[in-house]
């Protein structure tokens, strides 16, 4: 409805509408609001030295409707090594304990645009656990300290090759980027909803390692052995990294959660470090362009303190489900295009921010210009409400690329690496 009453007493807006007023105009003004970051700061973090257990869940409740003594179900998704040796197989039948719920800082993601994020609470109830029970094959039961590290459903994505970018599956579709494995993929081939992935940080009271000791293991090469060009090795990130938030040449570790064997020994230990670094970082642009990001690896310690230079890069990584994050042939992220519901959001936002500024700006002329009538401001309040939907349209960015803590990623050594007791791991030219 136009404002048109001319008595002095109804030419301002009442109260009750003061406030949307200003805070749509502070939507179309300000700039692009960031959402709580990567979780950390992106760069450096110290190596942890526990154990690494991914549990999958058979329990499909959120994180939220947990409570207090709790207790869930699950199975190792991959086996848990320290260094050179195996512990526990994957498959193997795991017992947690919820101990009580916190109050932490949500963690951030691509789903949604800013302006969803900017309503959503910062923080979020968490479930803690501090212990947690391993059942082997033998019947044994191994207690664990544990800490809770991430609790989400993932999908894994993985570097196209370029003899897959125009190639087509069996059915004639293009390959899908991002492709869910093992229960999960089964889950949703049924129909029901994939079942969540808990990580945590591990150790073994007191002695208790001594009684998981007789699982095999491999002795670590005593000589120097090459790895070839193409061997893959699953790391987790040990620093959060964004394209938004990082930049080239940050720098960045990883540590080695699997064991690389060659020949039945154990070339690359578990625990061992790799240093990388942002080799480029687009962040999110206007026009609702995507950020993208490049990693490169760089260095190489061995548990024992060997190591050296390294080439290698990302070949795939493990993600929110939410996440939009795609990987061309190169291993580099790019965020995905914006969604339906992500372009719905943003022309809601911009048609509410066209009413405000048409309103708006017929109430403030006919406010200074006595002699202004509905009729004479009309165009100017059409003209004042395009460019205002219109800026806010076009400064608009795109999804960012984040990779919190503890990522779970595949890298591929590019060029051969010689580890081993008599070398430096220098790669081969």
């Amino acid at each position: 409805m136009r404002l048109g009453i001319r008595n002095s007493q109804s030419r301002f807006p009442s109260c009750s509408g003061a406030p949307k007023l200003v805070l749509l105009c502070m939507l179309a003004l300000s700039p692009l609001v960031s959402y709580a970051g990567t979780g950390d700061q992106p760069g450096n973090a110290q190596p942890d030295s526990g154990l690494y257990l991914k549990v999958r869940l058979l329990d499909h409740r959120k994180p939220s409707a947990l409570k207090p003594e709790d207790i869930l179900e699950g199975e190792l998704a991959h086996s848990v090594y320290t260094e050179d040796r195996e512990l526990f197989p994957a498959g193997s039948r795991v017992r947690l304990t919820v101990q009580e719920l916190e109050h932490r800082r949500r963690v951030p993601n691509d789903h949604w645009p800013w302006v969803i994020k900017f309503f959503t609470p910062r923080h979020e109830n968490y479930p803690v656990f501090q212990s947690a029970t391993v059942f082997l094959t033998d019947g044994k039961e191994v207690p664990l300290h544990v800490s809770l590290l991430s609790l989400s459903n993932k999908i894994e994505i993985h570097a196209q090759t370029k003899s897959q970018g125009g190639a087509q599956t069996a059915s004639g579709a293009e390959p899908a980027q991002a492709v869910t494995t093992g229960p999960a993929a089964r889950n949703s081939q049924s129909g029901r909803k994939p079942a969540p992935v808990a990580v945590f940080e591990a150790s073994l009271p007191g002695n208790a390692l001594e009684s998981v000791g007789k699982l095999p293991a491999s002795s670590p090469a005593s000589s120097s052995i090459t790895l070839p060009t193409g061997t893959q090795v699953k790391i987790i990130l040990l620093g959060g990294v964004s394209a938004a938030k990082s930049h080239p040449g940050d720098s960045f570790q990883a540590r080695v959660i699997e064991p690389v064997r060659q020949d039945s020994r154990i070339v690359l230990p578990a625990g061992s470090i790799l240093d990388g670094k942002v080799a480029k970082s687009t962040p999110p642009r206007s026009l609702s362009r995507a950020g993208s990001l490049y990693l490169r690896f760089t260095g190489l310690t061995l548990p024992g303190g060997r190591g050296g230079p390294i080439v290698a890069s990302v070949s795939g990584a493990e993600l929110d489900n939410r996440s939009h994050t795609r990987m061309d042939s190169e291993g580099g992220l790019r965020g995905g295009h914006p969604g339906k519901a992500w372009m719905l959001i943003h022309v809601g936002v911009a048609a509410g921010i066209a009413k405000v500024a048409d309103d708006g700006t017929q109430l403030l002329i006919e406010a200074f210009v006595s002699t202004a009538t509905d009729a004479s401001t009309a165009g100017t309040a059409r003209i004042a409400a395009t460019c205002a939907s219109g800026l806010f349209m076009i400064t608009r960015h795109g999804r960012d690329v984040i990779l919190p803590r503890f990522t779970e990623m595949d890298v591929l050594f590019d060029r051969p690496v010689s580890v081993g007791a008599a070398t430096s791991g220098t790669p081969s030219q």
